[in-house]
């Protein structure tokens, strides 16, 4: 078998100029690689996590859920919206499946040039703690390096993957955070 072949390749950020937080998970998984989508299993509690956080502000009716877009385009578009942006921690590796655990020769993506881009970004949060360490250990040491990123605050979350058996509400309170101005008290730092 030909090394390269087996290579997962990532998706490409989703970002603009109005992003102050960035949302990183690890490496998509196989489902979402074949859809092309961030987050494209549809028993992933990210889409409707954001969707119950932030949808009530958009209608005229507070409180009430609104259901994530059928479109990917219109659910893209609804992050950034919210001045969230999208990526993963990885832009390539091995991996059977879909799990975390079967992550092997990890790349990572090249975080200085998105916060070089996006100098506007303030808050990491990261899909789940293998995101979170993946960064720790094969980006941060570059970012130091570079002397990027100190204004950075970091959080990692609870993992939005069908596979974490943590309750949908379970999420939703620790991801609330999301919808919160960045603190110093709010966050803690990887270093």
């Amino acid at each position: 078998m030909n090394r390269e072949e087996d290579r997962l390749i990532g998706l490409p950020p989703v970002m603009n100029a109005s992003c102050r937080t960035i949302v990183l998970g690890s490496m998509p998984g196989a489902l979402s690689l074949t859809k092309q989508q961030y987050y494209g299993h549809p028993r992933n509690h990210f889409w409707r996590l954001l969707y119950t956080l932030f949808g009530s502000q958009t209608t005229a009716h507070q409180g009430q859920q609104v259901s994530p877009s059928e479109s990917y385009e219109e659910r893209l578009a609804f992050a950034l919206s919210h001045g969230i942006g999208l990526w993963d921690v990885l832009a390539s590796c091995e991996r059977e499946g879909s799990l975390d655990t079967n992550i092997r020769h990890p790349e990572p993506n090249d975080f200085g040039w998105l916060f070089r881009k996006y100098p506007q970004v303030s808050r990491v949060f990261f899909n789940g703690q293998a995101a979170g360490e993946l960064y720790r250990k094969r980006v941060l040491p570059k970012l130091k390096e570079l002397g990027i990123g100190e204004h950075l605050s970091y959080m990692v979350l609870p993992s939005t993957s069908p596979a974490r058996t943590l309750s949908f509400e379970a999420k939703l309170e620790s991801w609330a955070i999301l919808r919160e101005e960045a603190t110093a008290a709010d966050t803690f730092n990887l270093r």
